[in-house]
C-alpha cells in the first residue's frame, strides 16, 4: 500500500487523473466523464459564436440604416469574420494540433468576447441617430416644406434653414464609425478560428471511430440553438429604438416597419460579448490529452493507464521540425483528387449559404412587407429549429445503419437533392410591389415599375415644390403610399407625431372619384392581404427544404474527414474551412448584396451628398436576382458531389476485392479445421469415460474461437457441413455455436 501510494505521489498531475483506484470501471468512467465535459464545454463555445454571429447577420438592415451603407458595404462588414478567420485559420490547424489545444481554445473565446465588445462599443461614440424627417422641423412652425407651398415660399425657408444644413454635414463624420464594427468582426473571426478544427480533431482523437458522428452531431445539434437564439435576440433588439434611454419615445415619428427604423443592435453585441467570454473559462482546465475510450488497462503498469499521445498530441520538440512538415502536408492533402473535388463542392454550396442567411431576413421584410423583427423571429423558431433536427437525425443515421464513407457521400447527394428541388418552389411565392406613387405605380393608378427621379413629379404637385430627395411615407385610403405628403399635393394637417393626417391631398383627388377621401395619414401602406398567404407558403417551403438538406451535414462532414490519413484530421478540416471562408465566407456577402443594389428604386440622399441606404426595392427583380443566385450556385455544386460518390466507389470497390478473396481462403481453412477439430476431440473420453458425443468446456471453446473471425452466413454453412459429416456430435455443434453468439456479443 505504501508503495502504491509513494508510486501515484510521483505521478504527474496528468497521469493521476486517469487513476481508477485498483477498478477498471472506475477509470473507464472517469475517463469517459472527462470527454463528455469537453463535449459539454465545447457544444457551449459552438452556441455562443454562432449565437454571436447570427446576430450579427440579423442586425444587417440594422447596420445598413445607422451608418447609411449600401448592400455591397454591409456585406463587406459581414464578411470581414471571415477576413480575420482566413490569416489564421491554416497556421492554427497545424500548429495547434501538437499544442494545448483547450487553451488555444480558450484564448479563441476571449479573442471573440473582445471583438463583439469593441462592435457593441461602437454605439456610445457616435452620436443620437438622426433618421430623414421632416415632421418635426414643422410640429413649432407654421411655415412647413412638407406640405405643398409655392416656389417662393420654399426658397425663402430654405435659405433661411441653409445654415443648418451645413452644421449637419460636419457631424456627419461620424458615419465613418462603422470601421470599428468592421474591425470587431474581424477580431471576432480571429478568436473563432481555434474552437472548430481543434474541438473536432480532439474529440475524434479520443472517442471511438463509432461515438464520433454521434458526437460531433450532438455539438452540431446544440450549436445550432445558438442561431435561433441569435436570430430571436436580433428581433426582440429590432422592436427597440437604437438609442432608448437617451430620447423622448413620444419624440419618435417613426415604427419598426418603416424604412428608417434602427433598433438597439449594440445590446445585442453587449450580451454575446458577455456569453463568449463565459464559454472561454472551462477550456482553461482540460488537460493536454484525454483517455481513448478504447483504451484497455495494462496489468505490467498495475492501475496506471494513461494515454498513449497520437501524432498530433506529441509535445513540439522545435519549431523548425513542425514548418518542414507543413507544406508536405499540405501538399498530401490537396493532392487528393476526392478531398480536392470536395473543396470544390463545399465551396460553391457555402457561398449559396452565405448569400441566402444573409440576406434573407432583408428578403422577407421587402418581398413580403415583413419587420426585421418579425423577419428574424420566424426564421428563429421555425427554420433553425428544423435543420438543427435535421443534423442531429442525419448522426443518428449514420451511427445507426454505420454509413461507410461511401453511403455517407450517396446519403448526403440524395438529401441535398432533394431539398434544392424543393427549393425551386420558392420562385413561384411573391408579392406584387407596393403601389407607391411615381416608382411602382403612376399618378393614376397604373401599375408598373417606373424608373428615374422625374416620375415622382405629377401635374398634381407640380406647383409645390418638392423635393424628390426626401422620404417621409404616407398611405392614402385608396393603398397607394406617396414618398411624402407634399409629393401627395396636401396642403394642410393636424395632430401630433405619429398620429399627424394630412387633409386636402391634390394627387389623391385627381387620382379618384370625387368624394373620396383626400386625406392621408403618416406611414407605408401594408401588403395586400393575398401576400400573407404567399409569405405562409414560403416559410413552408424554406422550414422542409432546410430540414431535408440538414439530414446530410453530418455523414457529409464525416466523408471529409475519412477520406484522407488519420494524422491530417485537424488539418484537412482547417484547410476545408480556410479554403470556404476565403472563396466563399468573403466574396458572397459582397457580391450578394451588390446585385441586391441593383434592384433598388429609392436611395437615401447623405447630408453631406452621396447615395446612403436603400429605402425600396423591386420586388419582383429582387426575388429573381436573390433565388436566382442562391439556387444557381447551388445547383453546378452537385456536379462535384456526383464526382466524388464515382471516386469513392471506384476506390473502395478494388479495396473490397482483395479482402473478399483472402476471406473465402480462410473460409475454407477454418471449415477443415474446424472438421479435424471436432472429429479428434469429441471421441476423447474424460477421466476413462466416454463423453458420448459431448465436447468438453475446453474443446468448445477452442472450436468456437476458430469460428469467430467468419460471418453468419459462415458459421451457419461450417455448422451444416459438421453436423452432416458428424451426426452424433449435432448438440456439440449447437453448443459451440451458442457459445459464439454469447461471445461475439
Amino acid at each position: 500500500m505504501e508503495e502504491t501510494f509513494e508510486g501515484r505521489a510521483k505521478m504527474t498531475s496528468q497521469q493521476a487523473l486517469y487513476v481508477s483506484n485498483g477498478n477498471i470501471s472506475g477509470k473507464r468512467r472517469r475517463g469517459i466523464s472527462t470527454l463528455k465535459m469537453f463535449i459539454a464545454a465545447l457544444s457551449f463555445a459552438y452556441f455562443c459564436k454562432t449565437l454571436a454571429g447570427t446576430f450579427v447577420k440579423s442586425s444587417i438592415t440594422q447596420l445598413e440604416r445607422r451608418f447609411d451603407l449600401s448592400s455591397s458595404h454591409v456585406g463587406l462588414i459581414d464578411g470581414s469574420f471571415e477576413m480575420g478567420n482566413l490569416f489564421f485559420l491554416a497556421a492554427v490547424s497545424h500548429f495547434g494540433a501538437k499544442m494545448h489545444r483547450p487553451r488555444l481554445i480558450a484564448a479563441g473565446s476571449v479573442l471573440m468576447a473582445a471583438g463583439a465588445l469593441v462592435t457593441g462599443l461602437t454605439h456610445f461614440f457616435m452620436g443620437p441617430y438622426k433618421y430623414d424627417t421632416v415632421i418635426a422641423a414643422f410640429q413649432n412652425d407654421s411655415l412647413s416644406t412638407i406640405t405643398c407651398l409655392s416656389p417662393d415660399n420654399d426658397m425663402s425657408h430654405r435659405n433661411e434653414t441653409g445654415h443648418n444644413v451645413t452644421q449637419a454635414c460636419e457631424k456627419e463624420s461620424s458615419s465613418n464609425m462603422w470601421i470599428y464594427v468592421f474591425l470587431g468582426n474581424a477580431l471576432r473571426g480571429i478568436g473563432e478560428t481555434p474552437v472548430t478544427p481543434l474541438g473536432i480533431s480532439y474529440i475524434d482523437d479520443f472517442a471511438k471511430a463509432e461515438n464520433s458522428p454521434f458526437y460531433i452531431a450532438c455539438i452540431q445539434t446544440i450549436a445550432l440553438l445558438g442561431p435561433v437564439f441569435g436570430y430571436l435576440l436580433g428581433s426582440y433588439c429590432a422592436n427597440i429604438y437604437v438609442d432608448i434611454g437617451y430620447v423622448d419615445m413620444e419624440s419618435i415619428t417613426i415604427s419598426p416597419s418603416d424604412a428608417r427604423w434602427v433598433g438597439a443592435w449594440w445590446m445585442g453585441m453587449l450580451v454575446s460579448a458577455s456569453l463568449l467570454f463565459l464559454s472561454s473559462l472551462p477550456f482553461w482546465f482540460f488537460p493536454r490529452s484525454l483517455e481513448d475510450e478504447e483504451a484497455k488497462p495494462t496489468p505490467e503498469e498495475g492501475n496506471t493507464n494513461t494515454r498513449v499521445d497520437s501524432p498530433n498530441n506529441k509535445p513540439i520538440k522545435n519549431t523548425t521540425e513542425i514548418t518542414q512538415g507543413f507544406l508536405p502536408s499540405v501538399k498530401q492533402l490537396l493532392c487528393n483528387p476526392t478531398y480536392f473535388l470536395l473543396i470544390c463542392g463545399s465551396t460553391l454550396k457555402f457561398n449559396s449559404l452565405v448569400g441566402m442567411y444573409t440576406f434573407n431576413a432583408k428578403y422577407i421584410e421587402q418581398q413580403f412587407g415583413q419587420s426585421a423583427s418579425r423577419a428574424n423571429f420566424l426564421i428563429g423558431v421555425l427554420t433553425l429549429p428544423a435543420v438543427a433536427m435535421g443534423i442531429f437525425l442525419g448522426g443518428i443515421v449514420m451511427k445507426r445503419y454505420k454509413l461507410s464513407i461511401v453511403s455517407g457521400a450517396q446519403f448526403s447527394f440524395a438529401v441535398s437533392l432533394g431539398a434544392y428541388l424543393l427549393m425551386l418552389l420558392k420562385f413561384g411565392t411573391k408579392c406584387d410591389n407596393i403601389p407607391i406613387a411615381g416608382l411602382t405605380t403612376s399618378y393614376h393608378g397604373t401599375p408598373g415599375v417606373l424608373h428615374g427621379g422625374q416620375t415622382l413629379f405629377s401635374e398634381c404637385n407640380g406647383n409645390c415644390s418638392c423635393s424628390a430627395e426626401d422620404w417621409e411615407p404616407v398611405c392614402s385610403d385608396s393603398g397607394i403610399t406617396y414618398i411624402s405628403p407634399c409629393m401627395a399635393g396636401c396642403r394642410s394637417y393636424s395632430g401630433y407625431g405619429k398620429k399627424t393626417v394630412f387633409h386636402n391631398c391634390t394627387c389623391v383627388s385627381a387620382s379618384f372619384p370625387a368624394g373620396s377621401s383626400t386625406s392621408v395619414k403618416l406611414g407605408q401602406c401594408p401588403q395586400a392581404k393575398s401576400c400573407s398567404r404567399s409569405f405562409t407558403s414560403y416559410m413552408a417551403v424554406s422550414v422542409l427544404s432546410a430540414f431535408i438538406s440538414s439530414l446530410g451535414i453530418t455523414p457529409a462532414y464525416m466523408v471529409v474527414i475519412r477520406c484522407i490519413s488519420p494524422h491530417l484530421k485537424s488539418l484537412a478540416v482547417g484547410m476545408q474551412t480556410m479554403i470556404i471562408r476565403l472563396l466563399g465566407g468573403i466574396p458572397a456577402p459582397i457580391y450578394f448584396g451588390a446585385f441586391i443594389d441593383l434592384t433598388c428604386l429609392k436611395w437615401s440622399v447623405k447630408k453631406c451628398g452621396g447615395r446612403g441606404a436603400c429605402r425600396l426595392y423591386d420586388a419582383d427583380m429582387y426575388r429573381v436576382i436573390f433565388l436566382g443566385l442562391v439556387s444557381g450556385i447551388s445547383g453546378v455544386s452537385f456536379f462535384f458531389t456526383f464526382t466524388v460518390i464515382i471516386l469513392l466507389r471506384k476506390h473502395f470497390q478494388k479495396e473490397e476485392d482483395e479482402p473478399k478473396a483472402r476471406k473465402q481462403m480462410k473460409f475454407h481453412t477454418q471449415s477443415r479445421a474446424t472438421d479435424d477439430l471436432l472429429s479428434a476431440r469429441a471421441s476423447k473420453d474424460v477421466d476413462g469415460v466416454s463423453n458420448n458425443g459431448f465436447a468438453t468446456e475446453n474443446v468448445v471453446q477452442e472450436a468456437a474461437e476458430g469460428l469467430t473471425s467468419l460471418s453468419d452466413d459462415d458459421n451457419h454453412k461450417v455448422g451444416r457441413k459438421a453436423e452432416a459429416e458428424h451426426p452424433t456430435k449435432k448438440l456439440t455443434i449447437v453448443k459451440i455455436t451458442h457459445f459464439k453468439t454469447t461471445h461475439s456479443n
